[in-house]
């Protein structure tokens, strides 16, 4: 079986914020890593080259396959800031008031976080938290 291409790494998540061109996107993704670090309680570190996790869990499928992976994260894309957050039962009901978002496999999509409601979005990354904990 193949390992996993996303594993934690020792690349510097200073030098990823700078490759971000845009300054309100970097500026918004320095504050999505202060307001994960503190929903988590980690620091940041890149798994793989483009996304910033905090925390590690393991996971084990029913299919054997078997990895590491962040508790929470994001990853600056084209298009939006893409973030890696945990399933849990409020999660529907607090994207419904969230603001302007998509949502796709498992991830959250934003453009910006004025887009966003900033006390929503913390309860999600919270709750993210706590929902990884507890498998």
């Amino acid at each position: 079986m193949a390992g996993n291409k996303t594993v934690e790494t020792d690349v510097s998540v200073d030098q990823y914020f700078s490759a971000i061109e845009d300054p309100l996107r970097r500026e918004d993704c320095k504050a999505i890593a202060a307001m994960m670090s503190k929903a988590s309680k980690h620091p940041p570190k890149m798994w793989g080259t483009a996304i910033v996790g905090f925390g590690s869990r393991h996971y084990r499928y029913e299919s054997g396959r078997e990895g590491d992976i962040c508790t929470i994260g994001f990853s600056s894309r084209k298009a939006n800031i893409s973030l890696y957050l945990a399933q849990f039962p409020e999660r529907e009901a607090l994207l419904a008031k969230l603001g302007k978002h998509k949502t796709g496999k498992g991830c959250l999509y934003i453009n910006s976080l004025a887009d966003v409601d900033l006390k929503l979005f913390k309860q999600l990354l919270e709750q993210a938290v706590k929902a990884r904990s507890e498998t």
